[in-house]
């Protein structure tokens, strides 16, 4: 498969440290106000991560070609190596030099509480990285910069491209209004079912509502697997259960790419949510969002035994 799909979104490191206690037992309630705390985490790791990274990488596991749109800082040179020798088509990768690039700290405790910090660094510049004229099949603006992900909307509408919005952890920065923009543009909308029930509230639609006046909405689940809308009908994607749980950090990132293969190889929506299912659930097995490394055999033996389809990854 060599169509391309751009992946617009953000591109960052995660550190992520795990914290040998319990946060409540050092966060008192009667302190708050002058909140001042100190975690020992002797386990500590660092990853690359980001939307437009994560679906990147899996995109290109199934061999599709991704083109990241996005933007880095001066400390990530050695993250565009690293796509690079995957294979990744890095040309939309804007790299500037004053400043950082996006990272998220997150100390996790036994309990899997998470304390996170987020730096948005280069991100920030993102609306300034223009993909007009970057042909392709198909594109999705995943979450971003606000202003990055409205810029790149606008652009892929004006000429033509097919996308896929991805609210993700963007949510905070969209109000209802900005929502209906959006969805106005994307082709397909795609969110995991909290946001999903955020964006029925601040939009005051329905999910079905929002899917008459789109090519489709999915809506992920975690263990309870997706719902399709589209047509006016609804559609349940059954989950598959994994057989290891070690981090579901970059599962719904997995999904997108599954849905993008699809779409981009000319599966029904249907068949794309299976795929996307099947991706997350290996990649839940593995530590970090770019870790795993399922093959076409193992991913065809899921769709045609899990899911009885005749679809294959070739």
């Amino acid at each position: 498969m060599s169509k391309r799909i751009l992946v617009c979104g953000s591109l960052a490191f995660d550190t992520i440290t795990v914290f040998d206690g319990h946060f409540k037992d050092h966060i008192l309630s009667d302190s708050v106000k002058s909140l001042s705390v100190s975690f020992l985490v002797p386990s500590m790791r660092k990853e690359y991560g980001g939307c437009a990274g994560n679906i990147s990488y899996n995109l290109n596991l199934l061999g599709a070609d991704p083109v990241p749109v996005g933007t880095i800082g001066v400390d990530a040179k050695d993250y565009l190596h690293y796509l690079q020798d995957l294979g990744i088509d890095t040309q939309m990768i804007a790299l500037r030099t004053d400043t950082f690039s996006a990272q998220c700290h997150i100390t996790t405790d036994l309990d899997g509480n998470q304390i996170a910090s987020f730096h948005p660094g280069a991100m920030q510049y993102s609306m300034d990285n223009d993909l007009t004229g970057q042909e392709a099949v198909w594109a999705i603006v995943s979450p971003d910069s606000k202003e990055g992900m409205l810029a790149n909307a606008n652009r892929l509408r004006a000429q033509g491209t097919p996308f896929v919005f991805d609210l993700g952890q963007a949510m905070p920065l969209f109000s209802g209004d900005d929502l209906n923009q959006m969805l106005n543009k994307a082709q397909i909308l795609t969110a995991n079912d909290y946001e999903a029930e955020v964006i029925v509230q601040r939009t005051g639609r329905s999910l079905e509502d929002i899917a008459s006046t789109m090519q489709a909405v999915v809506v992920t689940r975690g263990a309870e697997g997706a719902t399709l809308y589209q047509g006016g009908t609804t559609q349940q994607v059954a989950p598959l259960k994994a057989d290891l749980i070690a981090d579901p950090t970059g599962c719904g990132d997995a999904h997108r790419a599954g849905l993008l293969y699809g779409l981009a190889a000319g599966w029904d929506l249907y068949e794309a949510c299976c795929l996307g299912n099947a991706l997350g659930s290996i990649k839940i097995r593995s530590q970090g969002p770019q870790n795993h490394r399922p093959t076409y055999a193992e991913l065809n033996t899921i769709l045609q035994n899990h899911y009885g389809l005749e679809r294959s990854i070739v």
